[in-house]
């Protein structure tokens, strides 16, 4: 049988089902490649192996009763940094949090432990999220399980990395301007942001609460498509969650089809200066092998594209400095306790807790949010998110989904985009689908001359996860990688 960390989620729990391996086998075998891969690919923060046995033993033992929670019972997920779990840390990879306990649960874990899956750990990130390698970790950078000299991608650079190394089957991250998409497409997963408010963002450290959105990475679409499920749906504890009944995902992609199918191209994304050839060429691969399968290839503008950086950059700044101004070590956190008085308290907290980019982003936003300066920037940038919204409206009326690289390079090298400005530009490709508020999905779809993977993006329309999710199955048939690990 092969090796029981190798397996998907969807081969996890069959396997399970059918009695041919234990929940406490399945975690054993994953606890083995965490022990095994990490110290070269340092993705988990913390791992808590005698509470994840204990979970899979009484997972067992619901399963020989008879009272399984459903057939995901006893599958293991591994859990981003700035998500709540009862009882266990998060830090956000930051000094700032250092010995904080999350007393509940966010409503998507919780959701998620009700079907009987087991949090398998916090795995690293960008600090708060802020960030596009995960060098910017408080706590130590990830690398890219497939060439440990290259970041992995961030901020969910951690979650990316622990399921391409085959240390965890799946795991949950947190998408701001790319946050889940770009580290899929540098580790060679499958990662997807959903329609902001499909995923209530109850219990998610909030960066930009605009523009994050809880979403999966896996190792298939499939897989992608049942945390989807499980995740999905309105929640009271969250006043931006979307009304209605949502679901259906994975069982939808048994009608996957392409045939009349229009795919968009975006002619401005294929006008980016640094591009790269082998990222270009395989996006157009993919979408010829699209139009073999009798997609139909539509060209679309979305003009005001090239504001969404500055848009994106003076938006979730102003929102970051709002939503961190509660860090301040004495509700909780870290705290300076060598401090004269209590505005020196504050000072010397968030100078030593806070790392570079961080303070970076919180200067950032308070400026563009004071006085005389409100109406230049922020003011500004919010209708240029409108503009850009109906960009992708006007294309949804020539279109079904946008076809489009998820970032202009293969990993980088670590050091590479150590520069901020360069960091910033390297999510052009995904900051306008947080910007509309719509939904995109990577999908590996080709592998360099150096065995760097390459991710495809794909982007839908609001509450258009059936038809994205169903096409980015086709996607992963016509690239025909298979599930790949590294050789660590």
């Amino acid at each position: 049988m092969t090796e029981l960390w190798k397996l998907t989620l969807a081969e996890a729990a069959a396997a399970l089902e059918a009695g041919r391996c234990s929940a406490h086998d399945l975690c054993a075998s994953l606890l083995g490649r965490v022990r095994a891969a990490d110290p070269q690919v340092q993705a988990f923060l913390t791992l808590d192996e005698t509470a994840v046995l204990a979970a899979a033993d009484a997972s067992d033992a619901r399963r020989r009763a008879g009272r399984s929670l459903s057939r995901f019972d006893g599958v293991p997920l591994a859990i981003k940094d700035n998500l709540s779990v009862a009882g266990q840390p998060c830090g956000c990879a930051s000094k700032i949090l250092n010995g904080y306990t999350a007393p509940y649960d966010a409503t998507a874990m919780g959701r998620l432990r009700e079907d009987g899956f087991i949090p398998f750990g916090r795995v690293n990130m960008d600090e708060f999220a802020m960030g596009s390698t995960t060098e910017n970790s408080g706590i130590r950078p990830t690398l890219n399980p497939w060439d440990t000299s290259r970041v992995p991608g961030g901020s969910s650079g951690g979650s990316a990395a622990a399921v391409a190394a085959g240390m965890a089957p799946a795991a949950l991250g947190s998408d701001t301007g790319g946050s889940i998409r770009q580290p899929a497409g540098f580790c060679g997963v499958v990662g997807l942001k959903p329609t902001y408010g499909l995923v209530s963002r109850y219990g998610l450290v909030a960066f930009a609460s605009s523009l994050d959105q809880i979403g999966p990475l896996a190792r298939t679409v499939e897989d992608a498509a049942i945390l989807l499920d499980g995740m999905c749906g309105h929640d009271p504890m969250d006043s931006t969650s979307l009304p209605g009944r949502h679901g259906g995902y994975a069982a939808a992609l048994a009608e996957a089809d392409v045939r009349g199918l229009r795919i968009g191209l975006p002619k401005e994304y294929f006008e980016v200066a640094g591009l790269a050839p082998e990222v270009r060429q395989a996006v157009e691969n993919m979408a010829a092998a699209l139009e073999q399968r009798g997609a139909r290839r539509v060209e679309v503008t979305l003009p005001r594209s090239k504001y969404a950086i500055a848009t994106y950059y003076i938006i979730a700044t102003a929102e970051a400095s709002a939503n961190l101004a509660r860090f301040d070590g004495i509700r909780y956190g870290a705290r300076a306790h060598d401090a004269d008085d209590l505005l020196a308290t504050y000072r010397q907290t968030r100078a030593r807790g806070f790392g570079d980019e961080v303070k970076r982003r919180i200067i950032l936003g308070t400026y563009v949010l004071s006085s005389g300066y409100y109406d230049a920037y922020y003011l500004r940038a919010q209708k240029a998110r409108t503009l850009i919204r109906q960009d992708f409206e006007a294309a949804y009326r020539e279109c079904d989904v946008i076809l489009a690289p998820v970032a202009p390079t293969p990993a980088p090298r670590r050091g590479e985009l150590s520069d901020p400005l360069q960091m910033y530009l390297a999510d052009i490709y995904t900051i306008s689908v947080n910007l509309a508020g719509i939904c995109g999905i990577s999908v590996p779809c080709a592998v360099t001359n150096t065995g760097l993977p390459v991710g495809l993006q794909l982007i839908g329309p609001a509450l258009g996860e059936t038809r994205l999710l169903q096409t980015a199955r086709i996607v992963e048939q016509a690239a025909a990688l298979g599930v790949r690990f590294p050789n660590l």
